[in-house]
Formats: C-alpha cells, sequence, structure tokens
C-alpha cells in the first residue's frame, strides 16, 4: 500500500495506524486473540481513543504510541484544500458606538485538535499574518486573522491565486 498523498496534520498518525490494521486484518491476524488485542491497542491510539463500550469489553488495552508527525506546508494548494474542509470565512457584525450603530469585523479562521498545535502555528509563518488562540476549556486552538489589511493583502490574494472549492469557495 503505497501512500502517494501524504496527509499534513495529526491526522496522518490516524492514517498509519489504521494501515497497520488493514495489514493485520489482510494477514487475518484479526481472527486470533493476540491479533484481535493488536487491533485494539492500536485503536485506542487513533482519534479520541476507545469508547466506553470497548474499554470495558478490552479492560487490559495497552494504547500504542502514536507515530511523530511534523507538519509542513509544501504545497498552497495543500492548504488550500485544508481550508476548503477546515476554514470559515466570517463576517462579524455588532453593536458599536458609530454612526450606524454597528461595526463589520473579517475574521479568517481554522479551528483544529490541539494535537495539531504546531501545523496551526506554523500558518502565521506560511501566510504572513494571523495567530494561533488555543481554547481553554477544550482540545482546540484556532488559526485567526482579524486584521483589515492582512485580509486584503495576504489573505484575499492568497485564495485568489489558490482557489478554495466547495460551499467555502461561495463564503469567499
Amino acid at each position: 500500500m503505497t501512500n502517494k498523498y501524504p496527509l499534513n496534520s495529526q491526522k496522518q498518525a490516524d492514517f498509519i495506524l489504521f494501515k497497520t490494521i488493514v495489514e493485520l486484518i489482510n494477514n487475518k491476524e484479526h481472527l486470533t486473540t493476540e491479533g484481535l488485542d493488536k487491533i485494539v491497542n492500536l485503536r485506542a491510539s487513533m482519534n479520541k481513543g476507545l469508547s466506553d463500550s470497548l474499554k470495558a469489553a478490552f479492560p487490559n488495552t495497552l494504547p500504542v504510541l502514536r507515530p511523530v508527525v511534523y507538519p509542513q506546508i509544501q504545497d498552497p494548494n495543500w492548504l488550500a484544500g485544508f481550508v476548503s474542509g477546515e476554514g470559515c470565512f466570517v463576517v462579524h457584525l455588532f453593536k458599536a458606538n458609530t454612526k450606524t450603530g454597528f461595526a463589520v469585523q473579517l475574521l479568517f479562521k481554522i479551528t483544529q485538535h490541539s494535537r495539531d498545535e504546531q501545523l496551526m502555528r506554523s500558518l502565521e509563518e506560511y501566510l504572513g499574518c494571523g495567530s494561533y488562540l488555543p481554547y481553554s476549556n477544550r482540545a482546540a486552538g484556532d488559526f485567526v486573522v482579524t486584521k483589515f489589511s492582512d485580509t486584503t493583502d495576504k489573505i484575499i490574494p492568497f485564495f485568489d491565486k489558490c482557489p478554495v472549492s466547495g460551499v467555502k469557495a461561495l463564503d469567499f
């Protein structure tokens, strides 16, 4: 099984574990107790781990060490695709002490699990703007661009060259 289009986030680690499980099944190891235990241990290290019912069914589970992934943005089209799935273009209207009684703030935002903090922080350097803001109440964070000049001088030109697709293209 080749990996022609590697993922560029911690989902790559989940894919590596998933691929290992596929290989175990192809080798018929899932038909033995030892093989099933290997699969459950791998599954325990993926995504959010095991459900409560699987933890109860397999109380001796030992999660394996997740593969280490060092994300790097090497292709601007990758970023456009990533934003197509994970990004938001937001127009925030709020009451303010202005002539109209309202103000407008434009936001470009990507939210990811905190496992991908390194990737999110790399966006600051790659795009030359924005900042990473971790949530205080859950394991996630946002890469956010709020500065109007960054939106007009960096974000819009970037996505004009490397368009997003799907419904995000309409939002953009």
